[in-house]
């Protein structure tokens, strides 16, 4: 019986594992891997060079150009953000931890439309600060200022949920090491926490990029939708294909595909740096032991 079990265990675990790699590959196909090509052949479809007048027309230019500024002003704030959140909670106890571990996640739980209203509700013409900001001629919403708050608030979780659990698995020992030896706070976190968590918190970065570039709803609702100002390369897209103009509408939407396939490849990338980095250590920990010995 032991020998029947032994013999057919293999060709069992064999065949419920390419069972589900078919799996996963036929899901991929469907909804991945097909749908990319399928907006690429559109994108082509027309020729290259309707192609290239299309991506290189004033308004596609400036909503790249926008897309682009968002980006980099938010993804900054957030990366400060997640750094100093994902640092009181996994290094601190505190009253108020578990509330602020639900306001972080607050974003993955409510809708981009909901959060794009709330801040017409606070910055509107006609919200709670409409009139003072009127009587000071600020402009938030309908403005590069509302853009920006919208793509923060949907993506400020990216960073410190991918910090949190990694600054709690590497615990407060080395961290009281250092500032027993007479570090500074600030010496120990440059010197110790942050070559510690810089793979995380670059994963954490780029994951945050690529929400931030391809934000759609909380964006549209506070945008205006001003072609050649507000209008980032998503929204550029919908009034493109809403015009039922599909040739430069798909040409768009192949620069926002790119954008996603470089996240990946990034991704890939810092992940076999990490995994590389990690066992360059256990060597060195397992060399550093012998030497001991």
């Amino acid at each position: 019986m032991s020998n029947f079990a032994s013999r057919t265990a293999p060709r069992e675990s064999a065949l419920v594992r390419w069972s589900l790699t078919a799996g996963v590959l036929v899901f991929l196909g469907l909804f991945l891997v097909l749908p990319l090509a399928a907006v690429i052949a559109e994108a082509l479809g027309a020729g290259l060079r309707v192609y290239w007048e299309s991506i290189t027309e004033p308004d596609a230019l400036s909503a790249l150009r926008l897309t682009f500024l968002v980006a980099a002003i938010a993804v900054p704030l957030n990366m400060v953000f997640g750094v100093c959140a994902a640092w009181a909670i996994a290094k601190f106890r505190f009253r108020g931890r578990g509330l602020l571990l639900t306001l972080i996640d607050l974003p993955l739980a409510v809708s981009p439309v909901v959060s794009g209203m709330v801040y017409v509700l606070l910055f509107g013409l006609h919200g709670w600060f409409g009139p003072w900001l009127r009587e000071r001629d600020i402009e938030i919403i309908f403005a590069l200022p509302g853009i920006v708050l919208a793509t923060i608030f949907v993506t400020f979780p990216y960073v410190a949920r991918e910090l949190i659990p990694l600054m709690e698995a590497q615990g407060n020992e080395q961290e009281e090491a250092a500032l027993v030896l007479g570090a500074s706070g600030l010496q120990t976190f440059v010197r110790v926490t942050l070559p510690n968590i810089k793979w995380g918190l670059l994963y954490g970065v780029i994951l945050c990029n690529a929400r931030a570039m391809g934000e759609f709803g909380a964006v549209s609702v506070v945008s205006g939708h001003i072609r050649g100002k507000t209008n980032t390369l998503p929204l550029h897209v919908e009034i493109l294909y809403n015009e039922y103009n599909t040739a430069a509408a798909f040409a768009c939407a192949s620069l926002l595909a790119m954008l996603g396939l470089v996240t990946l490849v990034a991704k890939q990338v810092v992940g076999r740096l990490a995994r590389g980095a990690q066992d360059d250590g256990v060597g060195s920990e397992l060399l550093a032991g012998g030497g001991a010995r």
